[in-house]
């Protein structure tokens, strides 16, 4: 990497900012002594906690920012705030400055910004936003989760495409399985734009991986290492898991206060409620990643504590060093041109023809 400096960070967005931005810098640094980060605000309110942490002020170089972006502010007003701390640090990614940007801040004007000033990678059509949750059978990539509400087969063969490179650099898997969102595991089930992707990835290159097919339950059961779905079904998707593992901790906090003997099974049980605790902790999957810009982008949780955000610091940090874009840009290297499959795909249907097979790279 021939960058001045590896990750540049928006030390005021988030709810917490940007007390939490420079106690997880610090947590980051102790875990990656080389790092460096550019961390961009306002210079008057950093400095004062960077005497706090020493760690975290050896590692970074401070780029003020007068402005900062509200969580509530619309897109198209955050275009117009070129001295906003998320801006200045965009800036410094589309500058060859630093590989990657991590925020906690309005995830509708990061999209926004990131996709005007950093762009996407060549043969991207649509950035997808990603992220890792918890499965039966371990860790479980997602993604499209809010990016494109609307999505046609290109895209969606990207999501998987890109789905197969995230796992294997964030999860350190070989071969990742990727399966399809849809509303039945049959071959026939779903729309035309479902089906015309799972035509593509069967002969594809990662075809071998190709699960097909997946419903909702096979989320959490871990059936697929990916699911690749739509931004409008997997925001959906998570918010709905969101909600039922806090009701689980709702019900489990109520069942082991109810009396006595209650009280007494919590303490014979908490060694184990410990450690479903730590697998469930949300701070562990805090960093939603977004895919197919032509540099790293993170999104933290905006109301994340130090640990979650030096958590999506990790993340980006595993993406960059791990060449994360080379690899997409490999992926995509083999998959022939998607718009003329789809063009194809319209001549087919008029004359009955059926799906076009895919052409790969040789």
């Amino acid at each position: 990497m021939s960058a001045s400096f590896t990750l540049a960070v928006d030390a005021m967005g988030g709810d917490h900012a940007p007390d939490i931005i420079v106690a997880g810098l610090s947590i980051a640094a102790e875990r990656h002594p080389a790092a460096r980060f550019l961390l961009v605000g306002d210079e008057p309110r950093l400095r004062p906690l960077l005497e706090r942490y020493a760690r975290a002020a050896k590692a970074c170089t401070v780029r003020h920012a007068p402005d900062a972006i509200a969580g509530d502010m619309k897109p198209t007003a955050a275009l117009r705030m070129r001295q906003s701390s998320m801006r200045v640090a965009i800036d410094a990614v589309a500058a060859g400055e630093a590989s990657g940007v991590v925020s906690a801040g309005n995830t509708g004007a990061l999209l926004a910004l990131a996709k005007i000033f950093i762009k996407t990678l060549p043969g991207i059509d649509r950035p997808a936003m990603a992220a890792i949750g918890p499965s039966a059978r371990g860790d479980v990539v997602m993604l499209d989760l809010g990016a494109n509400v609307v999505c046609d087969a290109r895209n969606l063969v990207e999501f998987a495409v890109m789905g197969d490179v995230f796992a294997r650099t964030v999860l350190g898997l070989t071969a990742p399985t990727i399966g399809l969102l849809n509303v039945g595991s049959e071959e026939l089930k779903g729309d035309d734009r479902v089906r015309l992707a799972a035509d593509i990835l069967r002969e594809s290159h990662i075809a071998p991986q190709f699960h097909g097919f997946v419903e909702g339950h096979d989320i959490a059961a871990g059936t697929t290492d990916v699911i690749v779905t739509d931004g409008f079904t997997g925001n959906v998707a998570l918010k709905t898991g969101e909600g039922a593992l806090k009701l689980i901790g709702d019900l489990l906090r109520q069942v082991f206060s109810s009396s006595i003997a209650a009280k007494l099974a919590y303490l014979l049980a908490r060694p184990g409620l410990d450690r479903l605790r730590e697998w469930l902790d949300p701070r562990r999957y805090n960093g939603a990643v977004m895919l197919g810009l032509n540099g790293v982008v993170v999104k933290s949780h905006g109301g994340t504590d130090a640990q979650g955000f030096a958590h999506a610091v990790d993340v980006a940090m595993d993406m960059v060093v791990h060449r994360f874009n080379d690899h997409i840009r490999e992926g995509m290297s083999k998959i022939a041109d998607l718009g003329k499959l789809q063009r194809d795909r319209a001549g087919s249907d008029k004359t009955g023809r059926g799906a076009p097979r895919l052409a790969t790279a040789q």
